[in-house]
Protein backbone atom coordinates (compact mmCIF):
# COMPACT_ATOMS: atom_id res chain seq x y z
CA UNK A 1 0.00 0.00 0.00
CA UNK A 2 1.46 3.10 -1.03
CA UNK A 3 0.39 4.99 1.96
CA UNK A 4 -3.11 6.69 3.60
CA UNK A 5 -4.30 8.27 0.17
CA UNK A 6 -2.43 6.25 -2.40
CA UNK A 7 -3.47 4.24 -4.42
CA UNK A 8 -2.83 0.53 -3.81
CA UNK A 9 -0.65 -1.51 -5.41
CA UNK A 10 -1.27 -5.53 -5.49
CA UNK A 11 1.13 -8.35 -5.97
CA UNK A 12 1.24 -9.86 -9.15
CA UNK A 13 0.14 -13.15 -7.88
CA UNK A 14 -3.47 -11.28 -6.12
CA UNK A 15 -3.90 -10.05 -9.91
CA UNK A 16 -3.49 -13.23 -11.40
CA UNK A 17 -6.08 -14.33 -8.82
CA UNK A 18 -8.53 -11.78 -9.26
CA UNK A 19 -8.01 -12.31 -13.28
CA UNK A 20 -8.86 -15.91 -12.57
CA UNK A 21 -11.98 -16.02 -10.40
CA UNK A 22 -13.35 -13.30 -13.06
CA UNK A 23 -13.55 -15.15 -15.80
CA UNK A 24 -14.56 -18.27 -13.70
CA UNK A 25 -17.71 -16.32 -12.65
CA UNK A 26 -17.89 -14.69 -16.16
CA UNK A 27 -18.04 -18.39 -17.55
CA UNK A 28 -20.33 -19.63 -14.84
CA UNK A 29 -23.30 -16.98 -16.44
CA UNK A 30 -22.39 -17.05 -19.97
CA UNK A 31 -25.15 -20.00 -20.11
CA UNK A 32 -27.83 -17.83 -19.03
CA UNK A 33 -27.91 -15.95 -21.93
CA UNK A 34 -28.49 -18.95 -24.18
CA UNK A 35 -30.75 -20.96 -22.65
CA UNK A 36 -34.16 -21.25 -20.96
CA UNK A 37 -33.24 -18.75 -17.97
CA UNK A 38 -36.54 -17.01 -15.68
CA UNK A 39 -35.63 -13.73 -15.96
CA UNK A 40 -38.65 -12.22 -13.73
CA UNK A 41 -37.27 -14.73 -10.98
CA UNK A 42 -33.34 -13.85 -11.23
CA UNK A 43 -34.51 -9.95 -11.33
CA UNK A 44 -36.89 -10.47 -8.02
CA UNK A 45 -33.98 -12.33 -6.13
CA UNK A 46 -30.96 -9.99 -7.44
CA UNK A 47 -33.41 -7.16 -6.73
CA UNK A 48 -33.80 -8.19 -2.82
CA UNK A 49 -30.24 -9.27 -2.20
CA UNK A 50 -29.27 -5.87 -3.45
CA UNK A 51 -31.67 -4.37 -1.30
CA UNK A 52 -30.62 -6.21 1.99
CA UNK A 53 -26.98 -5.00 1.48
CA UNK A 54 -27.91 -1.52 0.44
CA UNK A 55 -29.29 -0.13 3.67
CA UNK A 56 -24.95 -0.65 5.25
CA UNK A 57 -23.91 1.51 2.77
CA UNK A 58 -26.91 4.11 2.42
CA UNK A 59 -25.21 7.19 4.15
CA UNK A 60 -28.81 8.36 5.50
CA UNK A 61 -29.23 4.50 6.63
CA UNK A 62 -26.24 3.40 8.12
CA UNK A 63 -26.68 5.76 10.98
CA UNK A 64 -29.89 5.61 11.78
CA UNK A 65 -31.38 2.23 10.93
CA UNK A 66 -29.82 -1.35 12.87
CA UNK A 67 -27.81 -3.01 10.00
CA UNK A 68 -25.91 -6.05 10.25
CA UNK A 69 -23.29 -5.64 7.78
CA UNK A 70 -21.79 -8.91 8.40
CA UNK A 71 -20.59 -10.80 5.59
CA UNK A 72 -22.75 -13.48 5.21
CA UNK A 73 -25.92 -11.66 6.85
CA UNK A 74 -28.57 -12.09 3.62
CA UNK A 75 -26.58 -15.69 2.21
CA UNK A 76 -30.22 -17.66 2.90
CA UNK A 77 -31.81 -15.16 -0.21
CA UNK A 78 -28.53 -16.32 -2.36
CA UNK A 79 -29.36 -20.21 -1.18
CA UNK A 80 -32.57 -19.45 -2.42
CA UNK A 81 -31.37 -18.47 -5.47
CA UNK A 82 -29.97 -21.92 -6.11
CA UNK A 83 -32.27 -24.15 -4.74
CA UNK A 84 -34.55 -22.51 -7.04
CA UNK A 85 -32.61 -21.63 -10.56
CA UNK A 86 -30.42 -23.14 -12.61
CA UNK A 87 -26.23 -22.57 -11.77
CA UNK A 88 -25.90 -19.36 -14.52
CA UNK A 89 -28.85 -17.84 -13.58
CA UNK A 90 -28.35 -18.49 -9.54
CA UNK A 91 -24.77 -16.57 -10.58
CA UNK A 92 -26.35 -13.73 -12.14
CA UNK A 93 -28.38 -13.37 -8.23
CA UNK A 94 -25.36 -12.22 -5.80
CA UNK A 95 -23.55 -9.88 -8.86
CA UNK A 96 -25.34 -6.47 -8.25
CA UNK A 97 -26.03 -6.90 -4.21
CA UNK A 98 -22.53 -7.91 -3.82
CA UNK A 99 -21.28 -4.61 -6.40
CA UNK A 100 -22.95 -2.28 -3.87
CA UNK A 101 -22.46 -3.47 -0.93
CA UNK A 102 -20.97 -2.01 1.84
CA UNK A 103 -17.04 -2.14 2.20
CA UNK A 104 -15.07 -0.26 5.31
CA UNK A 105 -11.50 -0.70 3.49
CA UNK A 106 -9.55 0.22 0.23
CA UNK A 107 -9.72 -0.17 -2.68
CA UNK A 108 -13.26 -0.43 -2.40
CA UNK A 109 -14.12 -1.34 -6.42
CA UNK A 110 -11.98 -3.91 -6.26
CA UNK A 111 -13.27 -5.56 -3.17
CA UNK A 112 -16.64 -5.42 -4.53
CA UNK A 113 -15.92 -7.06 -7.65
CA UNK A 114 -13.83 -9.77 -6.75
CA UNK A 115 -17.02 -10.17 -3.82
CA UNK A 116 -19.15 -10.70 -6.81
CA UNK A 117 -16.94 -12.70 -8.96
CA UNK A 118 -16.70 -14.85 -5.80
CA UNK A 119 -20.07 -15.23 -4.83
CA UNK A 120 -21.11 -16.08 -8.28
CA UNK A 121 -18.98 -18.56 -8.52
CA UNK A 122 -19.96 -20.03 -4.98
CA UNK A 123 -24.13 -19.96 -6.13
CA UNK A 124 -23.87 -21.07 -9.50
CA UNK A 125 -21.61 -24.03 -7.86
CA UNK A 126 -24.08 -24.94 -4.98
CA UNK A 127 -27.00 -24.71 -7.75
CA UNK A 128 -25.15 -27.33 -9.37
CA UNK A 129 -24.35 -29.82 -6.76
CA UNK A 130 -28.19 -28.98 -5.97
CA UNK A 131 -29.68 -29.41 -9.42
CA UNK A 132 -26.86 -32.90 -9.63
CA UNK A 133 -28.58 -34.14 -6.51
CA UNK A 134 -32.42 -34.09 -7.60
CA UNK A 135 -33.09 -31.26 -5.15
CA UNK A 136 -35.27 -29.45 -7.96
CA UNK A 137 -37.67 -32.55 -7.53
CA UNK A 138 -37.57 -32.79 -4.52
CA UNK A 139 -38.76 -29.11 -3.72
CA UNK A 140 -41.58 -29.87 -5.91
CA UNK A 141 -43.38 -27.16 -7.73
CA UNK A 142 -45.50 -24.60 -7.85
CA UNK A 143 -49.36 -24.66 -5.56
CA UNK A 144 -50.77 -26.87 -3.85
CA UNK A 145 -50.97 -30.41 -5.68
CA UNK A 146 -47.23 -30.70 -5.31
CA UNK A 147 -45.45 -30.37 -2.37
CA UNK A 148 -41.52 -30.79 -0.94
CA UNK A 149 -40.25 -34.11 -0.15
CA UNK A 150 -39.59 -34.41 2.90
CA UNK A 151 -37.29 -35.54 4.66
CA UNK A 152 -35.13 -36.18 1.24
CA UNK A 153 -35.79 -32.25 0.27
CA UNK A 154 -32.72 -31.91 2.89
CA UNK A 155 -29.83 -34.10 1.51
CA UNK A 156 -29.35 -32.34 -1.58
CA UNK A 157 -30.05 -28.35 -0.04
CA UNK A 158 -27.38 -29.43 2.51
CA UNK A 159 -25.02 -30.76 -0.18
CA UNK A 160 -25.33 -27.04 -1.90
CA UNK A 161 -24.63 -25.37 1.51
CA UNK A 162 -21.41 -27.34 1.60
CA UNK A 163 -20.10 -26.82 -1.77
CA UNK A 164 -21.07 -23.04 -1.35
CA UNK A 165 -19.08 -23.23 2.10
CA UNK A 166 -16.09 -25.10 -0.03
CA UNK A 167 -16.27 -22.68 -2.48
CA UNK A 168 -15.96 -19.11 -0.70
CA UNK A 169 -13.58 -20.98 2.05
CA UNK A 170 -11.14 -22.14 -1.03
CA UNK A 171 -11.23 -18.85 -2.01
CA UNK A 172 -10.61 -16.67 0.87
CA UNK A 173 -8.08 -18.57 1.55
CA UNK A 174 -6.85 -18.42 -2.27
CA UNK A 175 -6.82 -13.99 -1.74
CA UNK A 176 -5.48 -14.09 1.45
CA UNK A 177 -2.53 -16.66 0.23
CA UNK A 178 -1.90 -14.06 -2.94
CA UNK A 179 -2.87 -10.19 -1.77
CA UNK A 180 -2.05 -10.93 2.45
CA UNK A 181 0.91 -13.09 1.14
CA UNK A 182 0.12 -15.59 4.22
CA UNK A 183 1.62 -18.97 4.28
CA UNK A 184 -0.73 -20.80 2.47
CA UNK A 185 -1.09 -23.25 5.36
CA UNK A 186 -1.85 -20.03 7.40
CA UNK A 187 -4.35 -18.82 4.80
CA UNK A 188 -6.85 -21.80 5.20
CA UNK A 189 -6.10 -22.69 8.47
CA UNK A 190 -10.08 -22.79 10.62
CA UNK A 191 -11.79 -21.21 7.72
CA UNK A 192 -13.53 -23.96 6.56
CA UNK A 193 -14.38 -25.29 10.44
CA UNK A 194 -15.53 -21.10 11.20
CA UNK A 195 -17.53 -20.90 8.49
CA UNK A 196 -19.14 -24.53 8.35
CA UNK A 197 -21.78 -24.07 10.84
CA UNK A 198 -23.16 -20.64 9.78
CA UNK A 199 -23.83 -21.76 6.57
CA UNK A 200 -25.53 -24.72 7.43
CA UNK A 201 -27.91 -22.90 9.28
CA UNK A 202 -28.44 -20.13 5.93
CA UNK A 203 -29.09 -23.11 3.67
CA UNK A 204 -31.75 -23.96 6.31
CA UNK A 205 -33.24 -20.69 5.97
CA UNK A 206 -32.70 -20.68 2.16
CA UNK A 207 -34.54 -23.95 1.85
CA UNK A 208 -37.19 -22.20 3.57
CA UNK A 209 -37.47 -19.34 1.43
CA UNK A 210 -37.44 -21.53 -1.44
CA UNK A 211 -40.17 -23.90 -0.56
CA UNK A 212 -42.50 -20.64 0.32
CA UNK A 213 -41.11 -19.64 -2.90
CA UNK A 214 -42.24 -22.25 -4.65
CA UNK A 215 -46.40 -22.72 -2.81
CA UNK A 216 -49.56 -20.95 -3.78
CA UNK A 217 -48.53 -18.11 -1.61
CA UNK A 218 -45.58 -17.13 -3.83
CA UNK A 219 -42.31 -15.01 -3.86
CA UNK A 220 -44.40 -12.73 -1.03
CA UNK A 221 -44.31 -15.73 1.09
CA UNK A 222 -40.88 -16.26 1.32
CA UNK A 223 -39.99 -12.87 2.28
CA UNK A 224 -40.75 -13.44 6.57
CA UNK A 225 -37.92 -15.91 6.58
CA UNK A 226 -36.18 -13.01 6.14
CA UNK A 227 -37.02 -11.12 9.28
CA UNK A 228 -35.66 -13.67 11.83
CA UNK A 229 -32.68 -14.12 9.30
CA UNK A 230 -31.82 -10.29 9.60
CA UNK A 231 -32.37 -9.95 13.82
CA UNK A 232 -29.93 -13.50 14.28
CA UNK A 233 -27.52 -11.88 11.71
CA UNK A 234 -27.60 -8.17 13.58
CA UNK A 235 -27.10 -9.81 16.89
CA UNK A 236 -24.31 -11.88 15.84
CA UNK A 237 -22.57 -8.81 14.27
CA UNK A 238 -23.43 -6.71 17.53
CA UNK A 239 -21.62 -9.39 19.28
CA UNK A 240 -18.59 -9.79 16.91
CA UNK A 241 -18.67 -5.87 17.56
CA UNK A 242 -18.20 -5.84 21.53
CA UNK A 243 -16.28 -8.44 21.37
CA UNK A 244 -13.63 -6.40 18.67
CA UNK A 245 -14.07 -3.68 21.02
CA UNK A 246 -12.88 -5.63 24.04
CA UNK A 247 -9.39 -6.58 22.49
CA UNK A 248 -8.92 -2.87 21.49
CA UNK A 249 -9.11 -2.34 25.07
CA UNK A 250 -6.96 -4.72 25.89
CA UNK A 251 -4.68 -4.12 23.04
CA UNK A 252 -3.87 -0.18 24.33
CA UNK A 253 -3.45 -1.35 27.66
CA UNK A 254 -0.65 -3.52 27.09
CA UNK A 255 0.79 -1.45 24.30
CA UNK A 256 1.26 1.27 26.97
CA UNK A 257 2.58 -0.88 29.21
CA UNK A 258 5.45 -2.52 27.04
CA UNK A 259 6.10 1.49 25.64
CA UNK A 260 6.81 2.14 29.08
CA UNK A 261 8.90 -0.81 30.43
CA UNK A 262 10.70 -1.59 27.37
CA UNK A 263 12.62 -4.79 29.05
CA UNK A 264 9.51 -6.69 29.47
CA UNK A 265 8.43 -6.14 25.52
CA UNK A 266 6.41 -8.82 24.63
CA UNK A 267 5.82 -10.60 27.74
CA UNK A 268 2.57 -9.90 28.52
CA UNK A 269 0.76 -11.45 25.60
CA UNK A 270 3.20 -14.40 25.85
CA UNK A 271 1.98 -15.29 29.86
CA UNK A 272 -1.67 -14.71 28.32
CA UNK A 273 -0.50 -17.63 25.73
CA UNK A 274 0.76 -19.67 29.07
CA UNK A 275 -1.83 -18.93 31.05
CA UNK A 276 -4.32 -20.39 28.27
CA UNK A 277 -2.37 -23.53 27.69
CA UNK A 278 -2.19 -23.96 31.42
CA UNK A 279 -6.17 -22.99 31.83
CA UNK A 280 -7.02 -25.84 28.64
CA UNK A 281 -4.94 -28.68 30.54
CA UNK A 282 -6.99 -28.17 33.68
CA UNK A 283 -9.87 -28.44 31.52
CA UNK A 284 -11.85 -25.00 32.83
CA UNK A 285 -14.52 -23.97 29.87
CA UNK A 286 -14.25 -22.39 26.74
CA UNK A 287 -16.07 -19.52 28.44
CA UNK A 288 -13.23 -19.37 31.48
CA UNK A 289 -9.77 -19.67 28.83
CA UNK A 290 -10.66 -16.29 27.71
CA UNK A 291 -10.82 -14.57 30.34
CA UNK A 292 -7.88 -16.27 31.60
CA UNK A 293 -5.88 -15.51 29.00
CA UNK A 294 -7.10 -11.70 29.45
CA UNK A 295 -5.99 -12.22 33.09
CA UNK A 296 -2.24 -13.66 31.95
CA UNK A 297 -2.02 -10.31 29.10
CA UNK A 298 -2.81 -7.60 31.48
CA UNK A 299 -1.29 -8.57 34.47
CA UNK A 300 1.21 -6.04 34.48
CA UNK A 301 -1.25 -3.47 33.32
CA UNK A 302 -0.11 -1.55 36.79
CA UNK A 303 3.23 -0.76 35.77
CA UNK A 304 1.79 2.47 33.65
CA UNK A 305 1.41 3.57 37.74
CA UNK A 306 4.84 3.03 38.70
CA UNK A 307 6.98 5.72 37.36
CA UNK A 308 9.64 5.39 34.41
CA UNK A 309 12.55 6.12 35.91
CA UNK A 310 12.36 2.58 39.03
CA UNK A 311 10.96 0.97 36.10
CA UNK A 312 14.19 1.37 33.68
CA UNK A 313 16.45 1.67 36.52
CA UNK A 314 19.60 -0.45 36.34
CA UNK A 315 21.49 -0.41 39.67
CA UNK A 316 19.91 -1.92 42.46
CA UNK A 317 16.55 -1.01 44.04
CA UNK A 318 16.23 0.68 46.99
CA UNK A 319 13.66 -0.36 50.01
CA UNK A 320 11.03 2.67 48.99
CA UNK A 321 11.29 1.84 44.81
CA UNK A 322 10.63 -2.03 45.81
CA UNK A 323 8.01 -0.42 47.73
CA UNK A 324 6.27 1.19 44.84
CA UNK A 325 7.12 -1.88 42.32
CA UNK A 326 5.25 -4.00 44.69
CA UNK A 327 1.93 -1.35 44.15
CA UNK A 328 1.87 -2.55 40.90
CA UNK A 329 -0.71 -5.11 41.43
CA UNK A 330 -3.16 -2.67 43.05
CA UNK A 331 -2.70 0.23 40.56
CA UNK A 332 -3.64 -2.77 37.79
CA UNK A 333 -6.58 -3.65 39.85
CA UNK A 334 -7.61 -0.26 40.08
CA UNK A 335 -7.08 0.74 36.14
CA UNK A 336 -9.44 -3.00 35.09
CA UNK A 337 -12.30 -2.71 37.95
CA UNK A 338 -14.77 -1.11 35.96
CA UNK A 339 -14.06 -3.33 32.93
CA UNK A 340 -16.50 -5.51 33.68
CA UNK A 341 -15.65 -8.35 30.24
CA UNK A 342 -12.76 -8.84 32.38
CA UNK A 343 -14.45 -11.17 35.24
CA UNK A 344 -12.29 -12.87 37.59
CA UNK A 345 -9.48 -11.53 35.31
CA UNK A 346 -9.62 -8.53 37.62
CA UNK A 347 -8.75 -10.94 40.75
CA UNK A 348 -6.09 -12.51 39.37
CA UNK A 349 -4.38 -9.07 38.38
CA UNK A 350 -4.88 -8.17 42.21
CA UNK A 351 -3.09 -11.41 43.53
CA UNK A 352 -0.63 -12.81 40.73
CA UNK A 353 2.65 -12.07 43.04
CA UNK A 354 0.67 -13.90 46.17
CA UNK A 355 2.75 -17.30 46.96
CA UNK A 356 1.29 -20.35 48.25
CA UNK A 357 3.53 -19.91 51.18
CA UNK A 358 1.46 -16.54 52.17
CA UNK A 359 5.01 -14.75 51.67
CA UNK A 360 3.55 -13.09 48.57
CA UNK A 361 1.97 -9.46 47.97
CA UNK A 362 0.05 -7.33 48.42
CA UNK A 363 -2.20 -8.78 50.92
CA UNK A 364 0.26 -12.08 51.92
CA UNK A 365 -2.80 -14.85 50.84
CA UNK A 366 -1.99 -18.38 51.11
CA UNK A 367 -2.95 -21.86 49.85
CA UNK A 368 -6.87 -21.72 48.51
CA UNK A 369 -7.24 -17.78 49.72
CA UNK A 370 -5.24 -17.11 46.53
CA UNK A 371 -7.74 -17.05 43.26
CA UNK A 372 -7.46 -19.93 40.81
CA UNK A 373 -7.22 -17.99 38.08
CA UNK A 374 -4.29 -16.15 39.99
CA UNK A 375 -2.27 -19.25 40.96
CA UNK A 376 -2.43 -19.82 37.05
CA UNK A 377 -0.77 -15.99 36.01
CA UNK A 378 2.16 -16.88 38.16
CA UNK A 379 2.94 -19.68 37.21
CA UNK A 380 3.00 -18.42 33.37
CA UNK A 381 4.44 -15.36 34.51
CA UNK A 382 7.30 -17.13 36.35
CA UNK A 383 7.63 -19.30 33.52
CA UNK A 384 8.11 -17.08 30.77
CA UNK A 385 10.60 -14.51 32.49
CA UNK A 386 12.93 -17.55 32.91
CA UNK A 387 12.72 -18.29 29.49
CA UNK A 388 12.44 -14.80 27.25
CA UNK A 389 15.92 -13.05 26.98
CA UNK A 390 16.59 -9.26 28.39
CA UNK A 391 19.37 -6.83 28.17
CA UNK A 392 20.44 -7.95 31.00
CA UNK A 393 20.59 -11.78 30.86
CA UNK A 394 19.90 -14.70 29.40
CA UNK A 395 16.92 -16.94 28.70
CA UNK A 396 17.06 -20.12 30.51
CA UNK A 397 15.88 -23.40 28.66
CA UNK A 398 12.67 -24.50 28.68
CA UNK A 399 13.70 -27.63 30.84
CA UNK A 400 15.61 -25.33 33.15
CA UNK A 401 12.60 -23.02 34.07
CA UNK A 402 10.50 -25.98 34.65
CA UNK A 403 12.69 -27.55 36.81
CA UNK A 404 12.92 -23.79 39.10
CA UNK A 405 9.02 -24.36 38.86
CA UNK A 406 9.00 -27.55 40.37
CA UNK A 407 11.32 -26.72 42.76
CA UNK A 408 9.41 -23.92 43.68
CA UNK A 409 6.23 -26.19 43.75
CA UNK A 410 4.10 -25.79 47.13
CA UNK A 411 5.82 -23.30 48.54
CA UNK A 412 5.79 -20.29 46.04
CA UNK A 413 3.53 -22.21 42.92
CA UNK A 414 0.18 -24.21 42.95
CA UNK A 415 1.78 -27.99 41.91
CA UNK A 416 -1.61 -28.53 40.24
CA UNK A 417 -0.55 -24.74 38.06
CA UNK A 418 2.87 -25.98 37.64
CA UNK A 419 1.70 -29.49 36.38
CA UNK A 420 -0.61 -28.44 33.60
CA UNK A 421 2.15 -26.24 32.05
CA UNK A 422 4.32 -29.02 32.20
CA UNK A 423 1.75 -31.23 30.11
CA UNK A 424 0.60 -28.37 27.91
CA UNK A 425 4.54 -28.13 26.66
CA UNK A 426 5.27 -31.11 26.07
CA UNK A 427 2.01 -31.83 24.28
CA UNK A 428 2.34 -28.07 22.39
CA UNK A 429 6.36 -26.95 23.14
CA UNK A 430 6.76 -23.52 23.61
CA UNK A 431 7.98 -20.93 20.66
CA UNK A 432 9.20 -17.58 22.08
CA UNK A 433 9.72 -14.75 19.58
CA UNK A 434 12.34 -12.35 19.67
CA UNK A 435 11.26 -9.26 21.45
CA UNK A 436 11.70 -5.48 20.44
CA UNK A 437 14.65 -5.73 23.19
CA UNK A 438 16.51 -8.55 21.61
CA UNK A 439 16.86 -6.61 18.49
CA UNK A 440 18.40 -3.25 20.00
CA UNK A 441 15.15 -1.72 21.13
CA UNK A 442 13.40 -1.32 17.26
CA UNK A 443 10.44 -2.22 17.24
CA UNK A 444 9.54 -3.75 14.14
CA UNK A 445 7.41 -1.25 11.62
CA UNK A 446 3.38 -2.29 12.39
CA UNK A 447 2.81 -3.75 8.95
CA UNK A 448 -0.27 -1.98 6.62
CA UNK A 449 -3.52 -2.83 6.30
CA UNK A 450 -4.28 -6.01 4.49
CA UNK A 451 -5.81 -6.44 1.24
CA UNK A 452 -8.51 -8.48 1.20
CA UNK A 453 -10.50 -10.42 3.55
CA UNK A 454 -9.20 -9.75 6.98
CA UNK A 455 -6.85 -12.93 7.96
CA UNK A 456 -8.22 -14.59 10.82
CA UNK A 457 -6.95 -13.57 14.49
CA UNK A 458 -2.93 -14.86 15.06
CA UNK A 459 -3.17 -17.32 18.30
CA UNK A 460 -2.76 -15.25 21.28
CA UNK A 461 1.18 -14.99 20.63
CA UNK A 462 4.42 -14.57 23.08
CA UNK A 463 4.63 -11.15 25.58
CA UNK A 464 6.57 -10.66 29.25
CA UNK A 465 8.03 -9.61 32.69
CA UNK A 466 11.09 -11.24 35.27
CA UNK A 467 10.19 -12.79 38.42
CA UNK A 468 12.64 -14.74 40.18
CA UNK A 469 16.24 -13.84 39.89
CA UNK A 470 17.51 -16.84 39.58
CA UNK A 471 18.54 -16.92 35.63
CA UNK A 472 22.13 -16.84 34.97
CA UNK A 473 23.15 -13.38 34.21
CA UNK A 474 24.79 -12.78 31.01
CA UNK A 475 28.44 -12.37 31.35
CA UNK A 476 28.56 -9.50 28.56
CA UNK A 477 26.33 -7.85 30.76
CA UNK A 478 27.69 -5.04 33.18
CA UNK A 479 24.87 -5.57 35.61
CA UNK A 480 25.59 -7.51 38.26
CA UNK A 481 23.57 -10.43 40.15
CA UNK A 482 22.50 -8.36 43.00
CA UNK A 483 21.54 -5.38 40.67
CA UNK A 484 19.39 -8.47 38.34
CA UNK A 485 17.87 -9.75 41.90
CA UNK A 486 16.86 -6.16 42.56
CA UNK A 487 15.39 -5.33 39.38
CA UNK A 488 13.50 -8.82 39.42
CA UNK A 489 11.47 -7.99 42.22
CA UNK A 490 11.06 -9.93 45.58
CA UNK A 491 12.04 -13.80 45.49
Amino acid sequence: MAGPVGPVRLPVAARAALTAVAATALGCALPALHGPTPWAAVALLAGLYALCEWPARCPVLAGRVAVPIASGSFFPVLLAAAFLLPPAAAALVAVPGALISYVAERPRAVRRAWRAAQLAIAVSAAAGAHVLLGGRAALGGRGPATVPDFPYVLLPAGAAALVFCLVLTALDGLILATAERLPVRAAWRGLLLRSLAPHCVHGLAGLMMAVLWRSRFGPPAALFVLLPMYISCWVFAQYHREHAAHQATIRALVQAVDIKDRYTRGHSERVGRASELIARELGMAEGRLEVIRFAGILHDVGKLGVPTRVLRKDGPLTPEERAVIELHPEYGHEMVRGIGFLGEARAAILHHHERLDGSGYPYGLAGSQIPEAARVVAVADAFDAMTSTRSYRRARPVAAAVAELERCAGAQFDPAMVHALVRALSRYGWHVEVTADEAGGNVPPTPAAGFFPTPPLPEPGPAAEPLMGTAPPDPRSSISPKALRAREGPP
